[in-house]
């Protein structure tokens, strides 16, 4: 019998131009964003405050807390790109929220691998640049983010 353990990609897996579709998606929840936003001592109106968001904002609603999103998008890539397979995140970068996120949206994540190349001072390791792309069970992007990450080559013999 052959054991086979779950695990993301190493360096050389990774190719310029993938598209993983990440699944199942997530449905964000009330208690997701209260938990989130306390969590993070975040106290902004518009993620606590149902009276006042549906009285004095937009959207007339609460809003998914936006680091929450960007979290549960990034995490949502991770079983299939960077389990077990990363040394490091090394950056977070073009972070953009276009359309806001409601409890109740289900947030569904893509990850485009938009480029990689070996460490320079850490053998054995490379340099991958990930965009993420999230969308809402609509297809409207909801957030955006590229993501640079170290990661281990393959082991020797493998």
């Amino acid at each position: 019998m052959t054991d086979i353990v779950q695990r993301g990609l190493y360096y050389e897996e990774f190719q310029v131009g993938a598209r993983y579709l990440h699944r199942p998606g997530r449905t964000a929840t009330e208690a997701d964003n209260v938990l989130f936003t306390t969590l993070t001592m975040n106290t902004q109106s518009l993620h606590l405050d149902a009276a006042f968001a549906a009285s004095q904002e937009p959207f007339g609603q609460r809003l998914m807390n936006s680091m929450w999103t960007l979290s549960t998008m990034v995490g949502a890539s991770v079983a299939q790109l960077t389990q077990g397979t990363l040394v490091a995140q090394l950056g977070l970068g073009d972070i953009a929220f276009p359309h806001p996120l409601f409890a109740g949206d289900t947030l569904y994540t893509e990850s485009v691998i938009t480029g990689k190349r070996l460490s320079s001072s850490r053998p054995g390791q490379g340099i991958c640049t990930i965009a993420h792309t999230g969308r809402n069970q609509d297809g409207t992007v909801v957030a955006t983010a590229t993501r640079t990450v170290l990661v281990h080559c393959l082991p020797e013999g493998e």
